[in-house]
């Protein structure tokens, strides 16, 4: 839960890290800061220092980055150096060098990041701020499919979660539209046409934003699809995505032996056939999930 208003000094520590919110633009994901901090959070809950050598930080980061951030035109380690080296204006992040901005280079020579020193004494001495602080940051640039899995790739619990998370400051979620969706896709997955049901009520059937809420998708129908958990999950970890034809896509980066693993390529090339009335995705939704969080290229037809 955030930190009431009687305690100010760690609420100041609060905001001087979830102002990392700020830095999304016209929807464009930029989780590599957050991620960044994140990772510290986990080490500092661990093992009682954020200190990231960058040794370390180029692969680990990187890793990061290529599992939750949008599909990036730059190699790996420049990935990761970007937010390595630019989070130190947000004061919260120190490097023991001075080195150039997104320069790999002089980060090989054995330079070490980690938080800020007084933001971290105070974390250290408030070890129940560190999992507020990384509750808030994961669930404003991840939904609630993914933010479990942020966590534990950065060495946190998911259970963090459970103990509430902050809600939007400006916008609050249409308690209608899940149900409204559900009902306009027949209560069934709109992938792979799943319908399980138990005394009426749909089971594991999910209303999906394509645009997600977080950066700036509505609660419009065309808008949403219904999904099964596990298209639901895939969808917003990017590994499933729709074409300009609105026929799903399967990302190259998945992978399956098993005939029940690899019943998710059957699902490359469908199209979406929704009941008469209900609206498809829209082009501008479906063009923000393919450029934001679809993982990759397609599978080949």
């Amino acid at each position: 839960m955030p930190v009431p208003p009687s305690a100010p000094e760690g609420q100041r520590i609060l905001d001087r890290l979830c102002a990392l919110r700020q830095h999304q633009q016209d929807g464009r994901r930029s989780p590599h800061e957050p991620l960044l901090v994140l990772l510290a959070l986990g080490r500092l809950a661990t093992t009682g220092t954020s200190a990231l050598p960058w040794s370390e930080a180029e692969s680990e980061l990187a890793d990061l980055l290529r599992e939750f951030g949008p599909t990036s035109r730059t190699g790996r380690a420049r990935s990761a150096a970007y937010p390595f080296t630019r989070l130190r204006a947000d004061g919260v992040w120190t490097l023991d060098r001075d080195v150039p901005m997104d320069n790999v280079g002089p980060l090989r020579e054995g330079v070490t990041g980690r938080l800020e020193a007084s933001l971290e004494q105070a974390l250290r001495d408030r070890p129940e701020l560190i999992h507020t602080a990384a509750r808030s940051l994961v669930d404003t640039h991840f939904p609630g499919t993914v933010a479990p899995d942020v966590l534990m790739a950065v060495g946190l619990d998911p259970e963090l979660l459970e103990g509430g998370t902050t809600p939007p400051r400006d916008r609050r979620r249409s308690s209608a539209w899940p149900v409204a969706v559900i009902e306009a896709w027949d209560r069934q997955c709109a992938f792979c046409g799943f319908d399980g049901a138990t005394g009426g009520a749909v089971v594991r059937i999910e209303a999906a934003h394509v645009r997600w809420f977080k950066l700036g998708g509505p609660d419009d129908l065309d808008n949403g699809l219904a999904l099964c958990s596990l298209h639901h999950k895939l969808f917003d970890r990017g590994i499933l995505g729709l074409d300009d034809d609105l026929a799903v896509v399967v990302s190259r980066r998945f992978n399956a032996r098993t005939p029940q693993g690899r019943a998710l390529y059957d699902l490359h090339g469908r199209r979406l056939r929704p009941r008469p009335g209900t609206p498809l995705p829209a082009e501008r939704h479906v063009a923000w999930h393919r450029e934001q969080v679809f993982q990759g290229t397609a599978l080949a037809c």
